[in-house]
């Protein structure tokens, strides 16, 4: 059993200093190292390539991220539009987070002539391994929990943040724990597949990623009791990934052939 000690690291000058930022920078820097290492390794690409590149897709990533939870939750903003900008409050999503570096990427590659599809598989390398750190954000946070459990890696969440047909229990199935592992498991794969040379066709390392995760996240979502929007009984993220494997797919098929 576990349970998160506070959100608060501590307070400089009045500011709180939270677990989750400290967390999602940590994150984003290790990813992005990976990924600047294995562009230059793998990929052909002048060191620290991925580093310049950083900037583009930390803040469009940012704004996609928050933009498309904004969207999602669109009932509550038209009724505060002021929250918008309020994201302290916590409210972003991953998927809106790799659309918004996709076009940070895309921004990057034309301005500096590279390639996108290369820069991508690059970018991909790095990502999962930063899934992996950031999900550990939610932690502290005391979200990204599953249904009730009494496993000895239950979580223990405090009753502030039950979902209130749950105010009766306790320990809770840590989702982002396995979200977290199932990221650690992603990134070794890919790692394996550009190292061994397996993939051999630009775009293809990109594509599988995206099946993969969207795969885990399937996994996860189905156990989480604190999803964004639910459709016919269902999370979002759930028909969004399905989408995205079943779009994955068929460009991976054509790649394969036609290249």
């Amino acid at each position: 059993m576990f349970t998160s000690p506070s959100q608060i690291i501590c307070t400089v000058l009045g500011v709180n200093i939270y677990y989750y930022g400290v967390i999602m920078a940590i994150a984003i820097t290790i990813g992005t190292l990976v990924s600047d290492y294995t562009g230059t390794k793998y990929f052909n690409l002048a060191k620290e390539t991925i580093i310049d590149m950083a900037p583009y897709f930390i803040i469009f990533g940012i704004l996609g991220a928050r933009l498309y939870y904004c969207i999602l939750n669109y009932d509550f903003y038209l009724r505060f539009p002021t929250e918008i900008m309020a994201i302290r409050h916590g409210g972003i999503s991953i998927h809106g987070a790799m659309l918004g570096g996709l076009f940070g990427i895309w921004l990057f590659a034309i301005r500096h002539k590279q390639s996108l599809i290369k820069l991508c598989d690059t970018s991909v390398i790095g990502l999962p391994i930063a899934q992996a750190i950031g999900r550990w954000g939610n932690f502290f946070n005391s979200e990204a929990f599953g249904g009730p459990t009494d496993l000895p890696w239950k979580l223990y969440i405090a009753p502030q943040y039950r979902p209130i047909p749950y105010q009766d229990y306790e320990y809770f199935h840590p989702a982002f724990l396995y979200e977290s592992i199932l990221d650690i498991v992603i990134f070794l794969i890919l790692l394996y597949l550009v190292h061994s040379k397996i993939v051999k066709k630009d775009g293809n390392l990109t594509l599988i990623y995206l099946i993969l995760y969207s795969t885990a996240r399937i996994m996860v979502e189905s156990l989480r009791l604190d999803c964004v929007k639910y459709v016919f009984g269902l999370p979002v993220a759930i028909f969004v990934s399905i989408g995205i494997i079943i779009l994955s797919i068929i460009l991976l098929i054509v790649n394969q052939r036609k290249g």
